[in-house]
């Protein structure tokens, strides 16, 4: 009898509101939604198809698509290194679909612009219109001309348990970005870094605030560099494993103002980054390098395992700090607790001494240029 009686009431609710002109919307519809792909499917057609909080699962299989997200809030999942993006076969025309979220404007593409830049998966805003909360999780992603995984003008993108490989450029790159975490991933051959974060890649200027981005307990091997943060300030890199680069870990500065810097490096395990990359037009040839500074401003190095880096050229060694190109120096940076051996030429390096204010202590190390700069 109670729930006759519930439901009476619900029938005289809804009717009051009918006569009352409100409108009841119907539960079933609300909140977020799952679109499920499976393989033979379109990844691109499902994301065109959510909505905000919505998540996307794509199932086992190979996808051979690029991947355009512009909506905000929304969630990619695979389902680990059984969910495959890869390039579609030559001469197939990209997906199409309309956009969401701020490139709604444009109406229906003509062509995925992801796909069109030789990129996996893009997650791509506006200067005025940035795309929030984006999540990426659990696939692989491999063999594009350019990134596996790109973002410009996001806020809050998380990218984690991604494999990122063999792509042409970059393995997980973001520039114009804020408060990124990109964490528990797997960067391996990609042509320059595994992991890069920039202020910009198409202009110059000076540093920009990251809002604290976080890249963490990544495994990142093979790459030309295993992760560079160019002309970025307030962002963590922690306890990732660097191994087999041409360099470990790169921080990037130039003459631009605010200056390069104010991070943290620490506890990474960063060992035999020994493959030779040769001279680039942005880089002179590097192997057999740690920690790179160059340009760099208050960033602390702390508590790091360096070892085994073995190189020739002027980026080799352990921890080293290097003038820029454009002959930026080094200042305030703070270098200390890390256990440092088996590098060559030297476990620690300041090759910049016209650089300011910059300290090295409490190392435990071999070998250092100048000397004395190891405690043990």
């Amino acid at each position: 009898m109670r729930t006759k009686h519930m439901k009476c009431l619900a029938g005289v609710t809804a009717a009051t509101a009918t006569v009352l002109g409100l409108t009841v919307a119907p539960t079933a519809a609300s909140g977020p939604h799952e679109h499920v792909v499976h393989p033979g499917e379109s990844i691109q057609k499902a994301v065109d198809a959510a909505r905000s909080g919505d998540t996307v699962v794509v199932l086992p299989g190979t996808y051979r698509e690029s991947v355009l997200i512009t909506t905000p809030g929304l969630t990619l999942r695979g389902t680990g290194e059984r969910t495959v993006i890869a390039p579609a076969p030559a001469g197939t025309a990209a997906p199409t679909g309309t956009a969401q979220g701020p490139a709604a404007a444009d109406g229906p593409r003509a062509a995925n612009a992801c796909a069109a830049g030789g990129n996996g998966i893009c997650v791509v805003g506006t200067a005025g219109h940035t795309v929030d909360d984006v999540r990426i999780r659990a696939l692989t992603v491999s063999g594009f001309t350019k990134n596996g995984v790109w973002a410009s003008w996001t806020d809050g993108l998380s990218v984690r348990r991604v494999t990122a490989r063999d792509n042409g450029t970059w393995g997980i790159a973001q520039e114009r970005s804020t408060r990124a975490d990109l964490r528990r991933n797997t960067a391996t051959g990609n042509g320059d870094a595994g992991i890069f974060v920039a202020n910009a890649v198409s202009e110059e200027g000076g540093a920009t605030d990251t809002g604290g981005t976080m890249i963490a307990d990544n495994t990142v091997s093979g790459n030309r560099i295993g992760v560079t943060v160019r002309r970025v300030r307030n962002l963590r890199v922690d306890d990732n494993t660097v191994t087999g680069n041409c360099s470990g870990i790169f921080v990037v500065g130039d003459e631009s103002k605010p200056a390069a810097g104010a991070m943290t490096i620490s506890g990474n395990r960063i060992v035999k980054n020994n493959k030779v990359c040769a001279a680039t037009p942005r880089l002179a040839a590097i192997g057999g390098s740690g920690i790179v500074l160059t340009g760099s401003e208050g960033t602390v190095v702390r508590s790091n395992v360096v070892r085994d880096n073995v190189g020739t050229t002027d980026f080799s060694g352990g921890v080293l700090l290097f003038k820029s190109f454009v002959g930026a120096l080094n200042t305030d940076n703070t270098v200390s607790e890390n256990l440092v051996s088996g590098n060559s030429p030297a476990d620690l390096a300041n090759r910049d001494t016209s650089g300011t204010g910059n300290t090295f202590s409490g190392n435990t190390c071999a070998t250092s240029e100048p000397a004395g700069m190891c405690a043990g």
